[in-house]
């Protein structure tokens, strides 16, 4: 088959050129360039990286009794030297900082050879200018309170985001894209709106943007579509660490998929966000709550449960409680709260005791450490959400459940007062070591709990979405941002703090984040404002100015090229084919999967012992449902970078792979689904020409060019002489999958069509956004 080889070649040929280019990084001569040097986006990141972790927020592992990230701390007079002082403002050369990262001795050197870290010629420059222009202190630009800056005057663009991204090209020096053409525009917003490609009649009917049929009109029927919620809650699911297993060594069943249900209900009917995370958090504690409102807080229920004989139901509740504390600060306020558990954070502005403060939110539910083994297992855990018919019929109506038992989720309760646990600081962190007490409350660094607030997790929801909060809006218009391009404005979408990424652009940030909160919240507002964005809507062509100035596309002059997440990927090839089965929510699937891996990881204990896979339309359902065994994740979703979710995650890598090529090749889902395609496509057409068209349309979502037309004619013609002078081979090739198939389709036509079709789904180009 060398037609094919040669497809896969170029692919693979267009790939590597790409990711050989280099990253070249002008970053620290731009800094150098600035007449006026911050210490948030110059200083604090050298400081943070270098000096902290012995001269910063934990008491424990400070050296010298010097802090370096408060300005009291490092304007103090030397405990070992009283009259000296590590800064002195406007006089770098009366500096004992200065001095000592200057200095030539080994023992005088700051940092010290031991720590292998060590400053640049440029940091020293840098560290220097600083102070000698007064050594002025910031607040942490993420601890601020938002508010919404000035837009640039600049004449491009579709709407405010565009003012901002131009400014920061100018700076560069670079020029905004032109605008992609209709095909690439209609497929990448389909994408992005509904993880699917568009139909042809889709295409066909908004191609060129003529006829009243506008680009921003299709924006508003893809974010119409039921599949918006399914596409926007694989980003929660991550975040919520959604499972359909209890984890550890039994690792058995749990019914938590009605909280998959409501979470794309609530992105469908665009339920504000602000309270969407209250219904999350605290949606048991609102006055007279609805099975809905009780049903969203399984939020905090999805973490693991132990089901082991003999533990210590103490400690596995503890651990409960850490995740919960771990998820709320990661996923919803973007901070590595979790380095606070065992001491002071060493970078951020956290002390242990407000961590535990934090945990003490999350630590009087009705939640037990431990209900039996495996042998006493129920499939959810106490507090539970029973869900009767009536329910479905009713208030949860959007719950895919058709027969007529009950069903059991794992929710929030809250103890009664009188049953209330008192909050201890934990020593090292360790469940059965508690020092001293603590009550519920908030980082200070952050945003004082106001004393109006309930001091449960309600008032906790109160604190997160109040319009003061510095981090939610941020974090979130981040998030949607990074779903869009790939990297957030701030990359370590999980870490605003002092070690995570700076953003690339700070203005733009805080007026979406400010216009957010503002437009009440309204997600689907948001969306629709970046993708009717000029910024969203550039070509992805690469330049060598881009590649030599801006390699990563982090200042946006282009429309970035981005891999498929895995559960898009399934959708694709199912959508493309007409395998894929469009019912809304259900339970999780088991899809076709190489035999053995559940056995090989298992206690032999339990109703997961062994993989049973689906049949029927349950095999062509979309990736968003598929069963995830937390011991044993679906391993097609993880060769593609998908999240174990095993604990709270907001990010994904994007990695290119041989087993990626190799699952491509050879699953059993994508070689059927190029079976049953280029069995409609034969049926319906007596051309091949025309059959391979339409395959293309499908599969890539544009129009065929000539020379591509050439090539895939002339690779079928290869193909149907192979199959007609090996008519043994057809059945072989065509008989894959359980989809039904008549004999008649077993004929070299549909077998030669078939191997284009297999070709078409192994171009870069059809599991890339571009």
């Amino acid at each position: 088959m060398p037609k094919l080889s040669k497809i896969l070649a170029a692919s693979l040929a267009l790939t590597l050129g790409l990711a050989s280019c280099k990253t070249s990084s002008t970053d620290q001569a731009d800094l150098l360039a600035t007449d006026q040097v911050s210490y948030n986006f110059h200083i604090r990141p050298i400081l943070s990286d270098k000096c902290f972790a012995c001269h910063g927020p934990d008491a424990n592992k400070r050296e010298a009794d010097l802090r370096l990230d408060t300005e009291e701390g490092a304007f103090a007079a030397l405990k070992e030297n009283p009259g000296k002082y590590a800064l002195v403002a406007g006089r770098a050369m009366d500096s004992e900082v200065y001095h000592r990262i200057t200095s030539q001795d080994p023992g005088e050197v700051m940092p010290p050879p031991e720590s292998n870290l060590f400053l640049t010629e440029s940091e020293i420059d840098l560290i220097k200018k600083w102070i000698d222009q007064g050594a002025k202190y910031e607040p942490h630009w993420a601890f601020i309170p938002v508010k919404k800056p000035k837009v640039p005057n600049l004449d491009w663009g579709a709407n405010e985001i565009d003012s901002f991204v131009l400014k920061k090209m100018k700076e560069k020096g670079l020029n905004p894209n032109p605008e992609a053409n209709s095909y690439a525009l209609i497929k990448r917003a389909s994408l992005d709106l509904t993880g699917l490609p568009p139909t042809p009649e889709l295409l066909a009917k908004y191609t060129g943007f003529e006829n009243g049929n506008t680009y921003e009109k299709l924006l508003d029927e893809l974010l119409f579509q039921p599949a918006f919620g399914e596409k926007l809650a694989i980003l929660w699911l991550d975040i919520s660490r959604y499972s359909d297993s209890y984890g550890y060594q039994d690792d058995e069943y749990r019914s938590q998929w009605p909280y998959r249900d409501w979470l794309i209900h609530a992105f469908n009917k665009n339920l504000p966000y602000d309270e969407f995370l209250t219904w999350q958090l605290a949606g048991d504690l609102l006055p007279n709550p609805t099975k809905e409102q009780i049903l969203a807080t399984a939020f905090n229920r999805n973490h693991k449960y132990t089901e082991e004989g003999g533990v210590i139901p103490e400690e596995y509740r503890i651990e409960y409680v850490l995740d919960k504390t771990n998820t709320f600060s990661k996923g919803i306020l973007g901070i590595t709260m979790e380095c606070a558990q065992c001491h002071d954070h060493k970078y951020d502005p956290f002390s242990q005791q407000e961590y535990y403060e934090l945990f003490a939110f999350f630590n009087n539910s009705k939640e037990k450490g431990f209900e039996g083994d495996i042998s006493q297992t129920k499939p959810a855990k106490t507090p539970i959400l029973w869900v009767e018919r009536e329910d479905l019929d009713g208030i949860l109506s959007f719950i895919n459940h058709p027969d007529t038992t009950q069903l059991l989720i794992s929710v929030m309760g809250e103890l009664d007062e009188s049953e209330k646990r008192t909050t201890y600081i934990l020593d090292r962190g360790v469940y059965d070591a508690p020092t001293v007490p603590v009550t519920a409350s908030t980082p200070s660094s952050i945003l004082e709990f106001d004393e109006g607030y309930e001091k449960n997790r309600l008032g906790l929801a109160k604190w997160a979405t109040s319009r003061e909060n510095p981090l939610t809006s941020r974090v979130f218009v981040n998030l949607i941002w990074q779903e869009i391009f790939g990297k957030g404005i701030v990359k370590s979408a999980g870490d605003f703090g002092m070690q995570g990424d700076l953003p690339t652009h700070p203005e733009l940030l805080d007026w979406l984040a400010a216009d957010f909160m503002e437009n009440d919240w309204d997600i689907k507002r948001l969306l629709k404002q970046i993708l009717l964005s000029s910024t969203y809507r550039q070509s992805a062509e690469v330049s060598a100015k881009h590649l030599e100035v801006d390699p990563d596309n982090l200042y946006l002059a282009r429309s970035s090229r981005l891999r498929l997440p895995a559960e898009n990927i399934q959708d694709l090839i199912l959508a493309s084919s007409g395998l894929l089965v469009t019912e809304l929510g259900g339970p999780s699937v088991k899809p076709y999967q190489p035999s053995g891996l559940w056995e090989a990881a298992t206690s032999g204990r339990g109703t997961l012992a062994t993989y049973v896979q689906d049949e029927g339309e349950k095999l062509y359902r979309r990736g968003i449902y598929n069963f995830i065994k937390l011991t044993v994740p679906p391993p097609k979703a993880i060769i593609f970078d998908s999240s174990n979710r095993d604990r709270c995650e907001i990010s994904r890598n994007r990695t290119n792979t041989p087993l990626q090529a190799l699952v491509m090749m050879n699953d059993p889902m994508v070689l059927e689904a190029a079976r049953v395609l280029s069995t409609k496509l034969s049926e319906k057409h007596t051309n091949p020409e025309k059959a391979i068209n339409e395959a293309f349309l499908r599969i890539l979502c544009r129009e065929m060019k000539p020379q591509e037309k050439n090539l895939l004619k002339e690779y079928y013609d290869e193909e149907l002489e192979y199959f007609n002078t090996h008519p043994e081979e057809v059945e072989k090739t065509v008989n894959i999958g359980e989809y039904p198939m008549s004999k008649s389709a077993i004929t070299a036509d549909n077998a030669a069509l078939m191997q284009v079709i297999m070709s078409l789904y192994n171009l870069e180009e059809t599991i890339t956004k571009s």
